[in-house]
């Protein structure tokens, strides 16, 4: 049986329990949140011309504030629910197209991420063929072929990081899954043995397509901050010495961590908010400066401004070679003050991720830091009403021409 076969079998059979449930509603209630915090973005009327599901995808990607299931290094949501939401489905759809882009994504394993490949993109767009087919009820052999459908959509790389290519690429994933769905309905035909060829190609390793366990295995990781999942761990290592810092100028960082733990962070001197957003010294200035690096600490004047150019320039990197994730090992940061004075601090896991997982308080937290205080706006948020909020709220606009 080929990987697609068995994905699709697994998909078309799933029946998710509880705790499956509730990662399903968490997830949709992120997702919404980070893209309405992304309408005012120049993008969405960059993207006012593609379809639904590749619009909200790149609009909810674009901050960089959604959530990654680490065991695939894969933003698993902000793919499959505009990929689930334009083909009218729900939980379900949601959840089988998220359990076949994490096992999708682990046998593509850390040497795919590794290589520059974005997984998001690559894992993303057959599993949002998955999520839009279970979505519009297609049988196994449909879902299958859908997944084949995809496959020359499957694509993206880590060069695109801090710029808009990053949250297009991952739209047309979502995009060109909802597409491959849609045509595998219509009748199209396509050799499932694709995707198996495809996974060879790009470094992947076939492997047990559908463990048991829960629909997502290893669960979500849920940000707290508006930059990549690398950058989560430093900033709260900082934060928890940021007290002992103030008021004291900054001499030199030295920043220890597994070097896997940055292979996304691509700019040691950004210059704009995108680039603020994958950058380890941008990470310590905006943590040691703001104190909670939101929305407004990934701008360009932000990144630009003086103090933070200034810190970043005495951030000094230990990377130990190797590692296999973004979570391997710890960060340990010493900073250095005028007065001689050293504060150090470290890290493993950082709120937010699977073994931390995000208390209510966080997430009301992280809603009021994109915008979502206006009172009950997602309270009960269902998929049809999440699907009417984007349409209404998000809505196409006017194409851009040249």
């Amino acid at each position: 049986m080929t990987v697609a076969e068995s994905l699709a079998r697994w998909a078309d059979s799933y029946v998710p329990g509880s705790r499956d449930l509730a990662l399903a509603q968490r997830s949709l209630l992120d997702t919404v949140a980070v893209t309405l915090a992304a309408r005012g973005h120049p993008l969405r009327q960059m993207t006012a011309g593609l379809p639904d599901a590749a619009r909200w995808a790149a609009l909810g990607h674009v901050l960089d504030f959604d959530d990654l299931h680490i065991g695939s290094t894969t933003h698993v949501s902000v793919v499959v629910v505009p990929a689930v939401l334009a083909a009218g489905g729900g939980a379900r759809a949601y959840l089988a197209g998220a359990g076949v882009m994490a096992r999708l994504g682990m046998m593509l394993g850390w040497p795919h991420y590794a290589a520059g490949w974005h997984a998001t993109c690559t894992a993303g767009a057959p599993a949002a063929a998955a999520a839009a087919g279970v979505a519009l009820g297609l049988p196994p052999e449909r879902l299958a072929a859908a997944m084949a459908l995809a496959v020359p959509a499957a694509g993206g790389v880590q060069a695109a990081f801090g710029t808009h290519g990053k949250s297009l690429q991952v739209g047309f994933a979502a995009g060109a899954g909802v597409r491959a769905a849609k045509l595998a309905r219509a009748g199209a035909t396509a050799d499932p043995r694709a995707l198996d060829d495809w996974l060879a190609l790009v470094g992947g390793t076939a492997g047990p397509a559908a463990p048991g366990g829960p629909a997502v295995p290893g669960g979500l990781a849920v940000k707290l901050f508006p930059c990549c999942y690398a950058m989560q761990r430093p900033i709260a290592a900082l934060r928890a010495i940021r007290e002992q810092t103030c008021g004291e100028e900054v001499v030199r960082v030295r920043v220890a961590t597994p070097e896997s733990a940055t292979r996304p962070l691509i700019h040691d001197r950004p210059r704009t908010g995108l680039e603020g957003k994958f950058s380890m010294p941008y990470a310590v200035a905006a943590a040691l400066l703001d104190g909670y690096p939101g929305l407004d600490s990934f701008t360009d004047t932000a990144v630009r401004r003086p103090a933070a150019q200034r810190i970043m320039s005495v951030v000094k990197a230990d990377y130990a070679p190797g590692g296999s994730g973004l979570l391997d090992g710890e960060v340990a940061i010493e900073v250095e003050l005028v007065s001689g004075r050293v504060v150090r601090t470290r890290l493993a896991q950082p709120p937010g991720s699977p073994l931390r997982p995000p208390g209510p308080g966080e997430l009301d937290g992280k809603l009021a830091a994109c915008g979502q205080d206006v009172p009950g706006l997602l309270d009960g948020l269902t998929w049809e009403a999440a699907r009417a909020l984007l349409r209404r709220m998000v809505p196409p606009g006017e194409e851009v021409t040249a």
